[in-house]
């Protein structure tokens, strides 16, 4: 029992969720679990929380059910795919690595990448640019006079 209540305060005095007492379950191991899923939902209202931080009845909803899905014996992925399947995959805070999200994943390396051509091709542009004006026609016969010679 004394372990069980460290557990809690330990899980409490690590971070500063927004998780109510009544919420966390008795059984420290489903609480742990219930904790990491929670840290990787966002919320829905906040949108830059996880549901763990937050404040919000929506994010209250969620840790609920997942507290439930998990004593109800679901494993932490059916868990996921279960509030996935429900609030659609932007209520992740790190996106699954898909067919469709692969634009979402690989947009810094193209953006590099474009970043790094276009730096190139500026460049090269810029070095076949004459950098001085025209010469003026005393100019330019003083230089014939000169190579004349």
């Amino acid at each position: 029992m004394i372990r069980r209540l460290l557990l809690v305060l330990a899980m409490f005095l690590s971070s500063a969720p927004a998780v109510n007492p009544d919420e966390v379950l008795a059984d420290p191991k489903l609480e742990a679990r219930a904790r990491t899923i929670s840290a990787e939902l966002r919320c829905m209202v906040c949108q830059n929380q996880s549901i763990d931080d937050s404040n919000a009845e929506l994010a209250k909803d969620l840790r609920l059910l997942v507290r439930e899905r998990l004593t109800d014996g679901d494993t932490d992925e059916q868990v996921m795919n279960y509030i996935v399947s429900r609030y659609g995959e932007f209520v992740l805070l790190k996106p699954r690595f898909e067919t469709k999200t692969i634009l979402l994943w690989g947009a810094p390396l193209l953006l590099v990448v474009a970043g790094g051509l276009s730096l190139i091709v500026f460049a090269r542009k810029r070095a076949g640019r004459p950098t001085g004006s025209k010469l003026t026609a005393e100019e330019q016969a003083r230089l014939n006079e000169l190579l004349d010679e």
